[in-house]
């Protein structure tokens, strides 16, 4: 299957379209370390994410990029998935990493969870732009969620 890539965005805060509150999910600030590996491996595998085969250099440059927010998708008290975000030039903010682990995939949790990574890449100072790609490898309701989130489609290669 040939791997079609779609980049997504929101311009504007208010553009988030809220998913219902799921309880027992929230969202927690984490460092990086070997744990976010370890969830992109766990998370990415099935999708074939470039990330779940990093070398090691790769990784370490990942991880030392001063700017990037790591974020864990916590339910009920388990890491259920991963988040991560980078600010950059101009006042985007890209969401680099979203998904989660496949014991909890198919539970409901992903358009909340989505939900409080999207705000959280808002609060931070200056952004004007949330921006993601998503692949048709990705899971199939990866797209649908981000649209149903509010963002939009600004480049899709032919």
């Amino acid at each position: 299957m040939e791997e079609i890539v779609t980049e997504l965005e929101m311009t504007a805060a208010g553009q988030l379209n809220p998913a219902p509150a799921v309880d027992g999910v929230t969202l927690a600030a984490t460092g990086p370390g070997p744990h976010i590996r370890d969830l992109h491996v766990r998370i990415g595998t099935p999708y074939r994410w470039p990330s779940a085969t990093r070398s090691e250099a790769d990784w370490a440059a990942w991880l030392a990029e001063p700017g990037r927010r790591y974020r864990l998708v916590e339910y009920r008290g388990e890491t259920a998935g991963a988040a991560d975000f980078e600010p950059q030039d101009g006042g985007d903010v890209e969401i680099t990493t979203f998904g989660l682990l496949p014991e909890f995939v198919g539970k409901g949790l992903g358009g909340y969870a989505l939900t409080l990574v999207v705000a959280d890449a808002w609060t931070l100072p200056g952004a004007r732009r949330v921006w993601l790609h998503t692949s048709s490898l990705d899971h199939p309701n990866a797209l649908p969620n981000y649209l149903r989130r509010g963002f939009r489609s600004f480049s899709r290669p032919a």
